[in-house]
């Protein structure tokens, strides 16, 4: 005896797509088309970006006259390319470079000092043998 399916039909077939009489208000619109909804919709949100747009602009400019007033470009941490010569620009822009190597200087002149009071120790005074 073969086995019962629980399928009114045979493997491989489908029953048939029910489908309504008649289609959408959205799908008898003509694709160039746009509604009146869509349009005012589209510009809130165009003024949503101008206003954003003009927001960034007016801190841009506001973050900008800040560096030019309130002091040098490397010490906001930006860079001003106004109509400066190139030998301002780059004492502008390497003075980090200066700080670092002043820093640097420290610390060798600090370890050196370190090592020649061990030398006095240790070969000097013979307070340590190693």
């Amino acid at each position: 005896m073969a086995k019962r399916s629980r399928l009114a039909a045979r493997p491989g077939q489908r029953r048939p797509l029910q489908r309504t009489g008649r289609p959408d208000a959205d799908a008898t619109r003509a694709p160039g088309k746009v509604t009146a909804l869509e349009e005012a919709r589209a510009a809130e949100l165009e003024a949503a970006i101008v206003a954003e747009e003009q927001a960034a602009e007016t801190a841009r400019r506001n973050r900008e006259r800040g560096r030019r007033i309130g002091g040098s470009a490397e010490a906001v941490g930006g860079v001003s390319y106004t109509s400066v010569p190139l030998a301002v620009r780059a004492a502008e822009e390497y003075g980090y470079v200066k700080r670092d190597m002043r820093r640097i200087v420290i610390l060798a002149g600090f370890l050196l000092g370190i090592l020649v009071v061990l030398q006095i120790l240790v070969n000097g005074m013979h307070l340590f043998t190693l």
